[in-house]
C-alpha cells in the first residue's frame, strides 16, 4: 500500500510519516527529496521556469521580507506551480514500491487531491490511500509555531517580526481551504490539525492503516 499525505507546509505531514514509521515500520520519503532529484536532471532554464517558489525564496531571503512582499494568494499559487513537475516522480516512486509489494509513505505539499485521485484510479484503492491534513485557524497557527521542537526550525530561525507568523498562518489557512474543497470533491479524507494535534496524528495514522 502506498500512503499519500498531502497538506500545506507546517501542518504535520512529516510528523505523521515519522509516526507511521515508528509505530508500524513503514518507510517514508518526502516530496522535497523527489523534487531535488528531479531538479538535477533539468537545465538551469528549465529549473528556473518550474521552481517559481524557490526562485522567489532566493530573492526574498528572510521570512519577514518574503511574507511582506507577497500575498497569501501569490504564495499558494507558486507552491502549486512548483508541485506539478514532481507528479511524475511521485508516480514512479509509487509504482516501484507497488511492483515490489512494499508499503511506503510519500508526503509533501506537492500531493494535490486531483493527483491523488488520479493515482487511486490508476492503481486501485487497494494500492493507494490518501489523506490531507490542514490548519485553518491562522491566529492559533501563529501561537503554536513557538511550540516547535524542531532543531533550526526554518520559520522560527528566519523570522524576526511577530506579525510574520500570522501572515504565514493566513497562507496556510488559504491553502488549507483550497485543499479541503478539492479533497471533498474527490471523496478524499481531510483532517483538521488545529486542535489536539497529537491525538489527530494518531487518528490520521489509524485511518491510513486500517
Amino acid at each position: 500500500m502506498i500512503y499519500l499525505i498531502g497538506g500545506p507546509p507546517r501542518c504535520g505531514k512529516t510528523t505523521l510519516a515519522k509516526a507511521m514509521f515508528k509505530q508500524r515500520g513503514i518507510p517514508w520519503i518526502s516530496c522535497d527529496m523527489l523534487q531535488t532529484v528531479v531538479g538535477e536532471y533539468m537545465t538551469q532554464k528549465q529549473w528556473n521556469k518550474l521552481h517559481p517558489y524557490s526562485l522567489l525564496r532566493k530573492k526574498l531571503k528572510t521570512n519577514d521580507e518574503f511574507y511582506s512582499k507577497l500575498s497569501a494568494q501569490k504564495i499558494v499559487s507558486v507552491l502549486r506551480r512548483q508541485a506539478r513537475p514532481v507528479f511524475p516522480a511521485i508516480d514512479m516512486a509509487a509504482i516501484c514500491e507497488i511492483a515490489d509489494g512494499n508499503s511506503y509513505v510519500i508526503e509533501g505539499y506537492h500531493i494535490e487531491p486531483s493527483f491523488a485521485h488520479k493515482l487511486i484510479k490508476k492503481y486501485g484503492r487497494n494500492k493507494i490511500k490518501a489523506i490531507f491534513i490542514i490548519k485553518k485557524d491562522a491566529a492559533k497557527f501563529a501561537v503554536d509555531v513557538h511550540k516547535s521542537t524542531t532543531p533550526n526550525d526554518w520559520l522560527i530561525v528566519g523570522t524576526k517580526k511577530p506579525e510574520t507568523f500570522l501572515k504565514v498562518g493566513n497562507m496556510v489557512s488559504l491553502y488549507s481551504s483550497y485543499l479541503e474543497k478539492e479533497a471533498k470533491k474527490y471523496g478524499l479524507k481531510v483532517l483538521s490539525m488545529d486542535e489536539n494535534f497529537k491525538k489527530k496524528i494518531g487518528e490520521a495514522a489509524r485511518f491510513l492503516t486500517k
